[in-house]
């Protein structure tokens, strides 16, 4: 099931015996894919395999996310109340090898497992951070259950405590 709003992305990717190029993010290329979301804040973290991190949201927030260096199982579970899928989540592999990329409107939590040796996960957020919008719920919630690839991951503090979806949401 496809959850509506989300738009994977392949960017155009020239190769050649030295390496690649591409845009990781045009703003003239992307609106008219069906992004308009104006990104105020850059972010980048670094993981190692078997770390999952997730699920995370922060109310009014939109997300662009993709993988330059290692791979990812990228998850979104959709928590808009209103909507059909409600409840439901879609898995996407991002890597620094297909080059995609995920644009994750808000009503969206999100969050994704290492798979390789170690990740860099760059996105961009529509809103700046702020502790008292941000929110999470259990990565394995039994009611959500997403099929992880890591059966034991490497988790935060945080993480291992987050309340069920039902309870945040």
């Amino acid at each position: 099931m496809v959850l509506d709003g989300l738009i994977e992305i392949e960017p155009k990717v020239v190769s050649d015996v030295r390496g690649f190029f591409l845009e990781s993010y045009q703003e003239a290329r992307y609106r008219e894919l069906g992004v308009f979301v104006k990104f105020v804040q850059d972010n980048h973290s670094f993981s190692k395999k078997g770390v999952i991190r997730g699920m995370h949201f922060q109310k009014g927030q939109a997300k662009f996310i993709y993988c330059p260096k290692g791979e990812i199982f990228d998850v979104v579970v959709d928590i808009r109340k209103e909507s059909k899928t409600y409840g439901n989540w879609q898995g996407f592999y991002l890597s620094g090898e297909n080059h995609k990329q995920l644009f994750i409107p808000d009503g969206f939590a999100h969050g994704f497992a290492v798979l390789s040796q170690e990740a860099h996960v760059m996105y961009k957020v529509s809103t700046y951070y702020d502790k008292q919008l941000e929110k999470g719920f259990l990565f394995n919630d039994p009611e959500v259950r997403i099929n992880w690839p890591i059966k034991e991951p490497i988790l935060s503090e945080r993480d291992k405590s987050a309340p069920l979806m039902r309870e945040v949401v």
